[in-house]
């Protein structure tokens, strides 16, 4: 019983796609390396943009030529949203498998005849339950050495008129702050040195009495060298206690991922968004001033239904005044069911990727500004994997080492290029002291201490 996982989307899918794997290895299950060595191979979707969804849908086309006799389940967003319609279109997927109760994973491929259904070892809900048995301490993790996500949270209520999360997902519904905080203390126990926050919106949090200031300041009571990152707020209802929690504990690092998708009033409103540019850059300033080290990342959203010439030019605006750290920006991707779908004033795709472009190149030269300012500076450096290469700033053949700094989120920014190890012995997961002598490109280069 070996199943193959073939992983897309963002971290809250890859959290879904850990449960499973859980119950799959509790149930007799094992991972296979390659794909023409297992039974099952599992395609986690995902189902936010057009793109999103091509690219899954094409892996299930490209796992089926490849292998006409082995299951391939689609699993995750796209099948959670399309379901019926993929059974009568997809015939390539012998199955599908929403983000409703990842606990029936196994009940599942058990309908095919693999393996046997296990009820009995079921540890987790929709929403990751860490409490509810011990061995959800040591899930699979997908994530480099050294960091994994939590998900606090599952759906959305901001209903972003862009936005097809609702409908994948559903409304907002939280973990309590106990659940969560067990999770985190048992992925500290296990060496785990970077625990990233994440849900759709971890602003909104809410479980009884709670907000995501009192969840912070429960994580703030374990013991132990590690960073808490925080991903994905709201810019329309940032809590900002969380600062003073930061200025006090080190452990909460000062990045923050701020999702502000534009400039202009006029989409702002149209995205159903309740800022407007100055309140945001006012946001952002209020940040900088309480915590001067912040990192600032946000996604900006270009080609909505209506932009004109005169919108983007104050999402052009915008951009120089905010000069984040950090920026990501799309091209806006009409969904079915979604309240912008009906809008009238399509902005054509080539315009759209051209807007996209020019804010991609203005970002260039503010990321490589914002990073010049950590050259010098002493911090501490999380390693994730060592690779053997030329450095022309070091001897040849030196043993080389990616990692992140406090101002890089996984994946998704640049990283640290660790030189000069010695005769040190570092390992993966580690957080050690460093000083960052170079910039390269939009990457860090640092030494040990």
């Amino acid at each position: 019983m070996r199943y193959y996982l073939d992983p897309f989307g963002c971290a809250k899918n890859q959290v879904d796609a850990e449960n499973m794997m859980a119950h799959l290895g509790n149930a007799g299950w094992s991972m296979a390396e390659d794909a023409a060595d297992a039974d099952i191979i599992i395609v986690n979707s995902c189902g936010f943009i057009e793109s999103a969804k091509r690219e899954s849908i094409n892996a299930v086309l490209g796992w089926r030529k490849l292998y006409p006799r082995v299951k391939i389940l689609l699993a995750g967003c796209l099948a959670q949203r399309y379901e019926k319609e993929l059974t009568e279109s997809l015939p390539e997927a012998d199955g599908f498998f929403g983000i409703d109760d990842v606990t029936k994973i196994v009940e599942k491929v058990g309908q095919w005849g693999i393996g046997e259904c296990n009820s009995d070892n079921a540890i987790s809900s929709r929403i990751y339950s860490g409490s509810s048995n011990n061995d959800s301490y040591s899930r699979p993790l997908l994530s480099l050495p050294g960091s994994a996500y939590v998900k606090i949270s599952e759906g959305c209520d901001n209903r972003c008129t862009f936005c097809a999360i609702p409908l994948i997902r559903g409304p907002l519904h939280c973990r309590t702050v106990p659940d969560i905080v067990e999770e985190c203390k048992g992925l500290v126990a296990r060496g785990i040195k970077e625990l990233c926050i994440i849900g759709q919106d971890i602003g909104s949090y809410r479980s009884g009495e709670s907000e995501l200031p009192e969840l912070l300041n429960a994580i703030a009571e374990l013991t132990g060298n590690f960073w808490v990152r925080l991903l994905y707020i709201h810019p329309d209802h940032f809590p900002l206690p969380i600062l003073d929690l930061m200025q006090n504990d080190p452990r909460f690092l000062p990045y923050f991922d701020i999702p502000f998708q534009h400039g202009s009033s006029k989409i702002l409103s149209a995205m159903n968004r309740r800022g407007t540019a100055e309140t945001y850059i006012a946001l952002v300033e209020t940040i900088r001033a309480k915590l001067p080290t912040a990192i600032i990342r946000t996604t900006f959203l270009a080609g909505f239904p209506g932009e004109t010439e005169a919108d983007f030019a104050s999402l052009l605006d915008f951009q120089e005044k905010l000069r984040p750290d950090w920026l990501g920006c799309f091209t806006y991707s009409r969904e079915e069911g979604t309240p912008a779908y009906t809008l009238s004033g399509k902005v054509p795709k080539k315009i759209a990727a051209q807007r996209q472009h020019e804010v991609e190149e203005r970002q260039i030269q503010i990321t490589e500004k914002n990073m010049d300012r950590f050259v010098g500076q002493k911090l501490h450096v999380l390693l994730e994997e060592q690779f053997s290469g030329e450095n022309e700033e070091a001897d040849d053949d030196e043993n080389l080492w990616l990692g992140r700094l406090y101002c890089h989120a996984p994946e998704v920014d640049g990283t640290a290029v660790i030189t000069g190890t010695g005769s040190m012995e570092p390992k993966a997961g580690d957080i050690l002291p460093c000083k960052v002598i170079a910039r390269r490109g939009f990457d860090l280069e640092v030494r040990l201490l």
